[in-house]
């Protein structure tokens, strides 16, 4: 993947991305609580056999989203 935006779940399994923007509203209050904010780190660390859910790692913890969550999750994977 280049310095493009993409989604959330798009990203590949042990990779890196910083966290730019939400495409939900209601996904993204949520998210917030969680400490899943723009200019954030995440990483992929594991996705389920059929692709959904996924883990990621934020914050410092293991957070698990849906992959119709981490699509409204726009983020920068070279950053």
């Amino acid at each position: 993947m280049s310095n493009q935006l993409c989604a959330l779940s798009e990203v590949k399994l042990g990779q890196k991305a910083l966290v730019e923007s939400f495409t939900d509203y209601e996904i993204s209050l949520k998210l917030l609580e969680m400490g899943c904010i723009p200019g954030e780190t995440v990483e992929v660390i594991r996705v389920a056999p059929l692709g959904d859910p996924i883990a990621i790692a934020v914050s410092g913890y293991m957070l698990s989203l849906r992959k119709d969550e981490a699509s409204s999750i726009r983020v920068r994977t070279s950053f």
